[in-house]
């Protein structure tokens, strides 16, 4: 029934005179997007609009699940083009999609005409009444009730004669690529691929860094970070996955320095070489999954010592959220099954007994020194060794 969809858009239009730099944008990503579906489609933009139009045979269902993972995109219409040949024919037009889409059951409904063209020979007011009247005529299942209607019944009057009754809810946010890039701390857990999600949402690329740390870690735990930087692609676009050798790094911290300080001293190598990356490509920030107060690594004290070696700004999404709003989260984009398998990341190695939830910058700074002789090679070696994978959604 349905050949085309009518895509709604929110904050992009209010953007001004640069709204046409968002809506290329959001082209672009229904564009990579679309790719994973079977079928061709014509994405277009007109008087406000953006229409994809399907040019094959396409499956509607897989159509729609792929746009929902399009930031940006507020609404998905399904809509069916009418040709204009007058307005009888208009009116059996709405009359047949009524029937086919509802059927004979009972429901509410109100005409919502827009006459985008001032030549159509009547106005919107005249469209709603009279199509309105048809309707109730062909269907009497159909009541009108303009104030809470079960079906509100678009009909838009523009260079086509459009109609659309069903609003299917987009994710929302802003288009990816068009606030900036920023470098994604990326785990094997619950939170950080959802905090790269949410930046993503705010129309952020992303790229990401896993800390590796063989034979402590497997494979296995590798190849689940790829798959979650895989399943956060499927609304991010493709993502650089860095893959830093993190093992000696984590050896001579152990050896070195106090136990009950290891976590927060790790954390803070990590900041340090994941903003040595994002600054060779051109990230604008960090982004990490802490939340105030969850371990004993995510207290005030905790975050204020690891984010004094950074820099660049560090943008932490989840930081009043709970577990429970984040594991939601995950279950609605479908990282949840993945980062709760049993293969740990290079963090739970390490971990101290009775880890400090209060360090003292003082001491840490003190205790670092303790690093001095190998500390710089081992940072360069991890540097100069890592790995880059391309990460996308196929």
């Amino acid at each position: 029934m349905f050949t085309a969809f009518l895509i709604k858009y929110a904050e992009i239009g209010v953007k001004g005179k640069n709204r046409y730099l968002f809506e290329d944008a959001l082209v672009q990503q229904i564009k990579y997007a679309l790719k994973r579906c079977e079928g061709e489609f014509k994405i277009r933009k007109t008087q406000g609009r953006i229409y994809v139009d399907a040019v094959s045979e396409f499956d509607f269902d897989e159509t729609v699940e792929n746009l929902k993972t399009v930031f940006g995109i507020v609404g998905i219409c399904p809509v069916v083009y009418v040709e204009d040949e007058g307005f009888e024919h208009l009116c059996k037009t709405v009359v047949k999609y009524v029937k086919d889409l509802y059927g004979e059951q009972k429901k509410t409904f109100k005409v919502v005409a827009r006459r985008a063209r001032k030549n159509y020979p009547l106005d919107s007011m005249e469209i709603n009444r009279e199509v309105g009247g048809v309707i109730l005529d062909e269907c009497p299942n159909m009541s009108v009730d303009v104030h809470t209607p079960d079906i509100e019944l678009n009909i838009e009057i523009r260079e086509k004669i459009y109609i659309y009754s069903e609003i299917i809810p987009g994710p929302g946010g802003m288009p990816v690529g068009t606030n900036g890039k920023a470098m994604l701390l990326l785990s094997g857990g619950i939170d950080s691929p959802v905090a790269g999600y949410m930046i993503s949402k705010r129309g952020v690329k992303i790229d990401a860094v896993y800390f590796h740390a063989p034979p402590y870690t497997s494979e296995r735990a590798k190849q689940k970070v790829i798959d979650l930087a895989k399943l956060v692609s499927r609304f991010s676009g493709p993502i650089y996955l860095h893959v830093i050798n993190f093992t000696d790094i984590q050896l001579a911290i152990y050896e070195k320095c106090p136990h009950e300080e290891l976590t927060i001293i790790m954390r803070r190598y990590m900041m340090r070489i994941a903003e040595t990356i994002a600054k060779e490509t051109e990230c604008l920030g960090l982004i990490t999954g802490e939340s105030i107060g969850q371990v004993a690594s995510q207290t005030m004290h905790s975050l204020a010592a690891t984010n004094e070696v950074c820099t660049i700004p560090v943008y932490r999404p989840l930081i009043g959220m709970d577990k429970q709003e984040i594991v939601e989260i995950s279950e609605k984009i479908n990282t949840y099954e993945t980062s709760i398998l049993p293969f740990e990341d290079c963090c739970t190695i390490f971990v101290a007994k009775h880890p400090v939830t209060k360090p003292n910058l003082e001491y840490i700074r003190r205790h670092e020194k303790n690093l001095s002789d190998v500390i710089d090679d081992l940072v360069k070696t991890a540097l100069d060794t890592k790995e880059t994978i391309i990460v996308h959604q196929e």
